[in-house]
């Protein structure tokens, strides 16, 4: 048997079985994982609330970090008008 041949065998026997698959309804390897992981799981809801939760804070830890130039020049007026009084 040369190569050529082997190869249309090969695509044969693949062509056949997924025509058999679709005719009995047996999924394929990624349909499977699909099928075998829960559509609704509490368990993933919760975590990606406490994600949402954690981005939100890292936010505000971001944005303090940035303004605290305008923190420490609002800190330099209030201590200038205190020393004027």
């Amino acid at each position: 048997m040369n190569p050529f041949e082997m190869v249309v065998l090969i695509v044969a026997i693949s062509a056949v079985a997924s025509i058999f698959r679709a005719k009995y309804g047996i999924p394929g390897r990624a349909r499977r994982r699909d099928r075998d992981m829960p559509i609704h799981d509490p368990e993933n809801d919760r975590l990606r609330e406490e994600l949402r939760a954690l981005k939100d804070r890292v936010a505000v830890l971001e944005r303090i970090a940035t303004d605290n130039d305008r923190g420490l020049q609002l800190d330099r007026e209030i201590e200038a008008l205190r020393h004027r009084d």
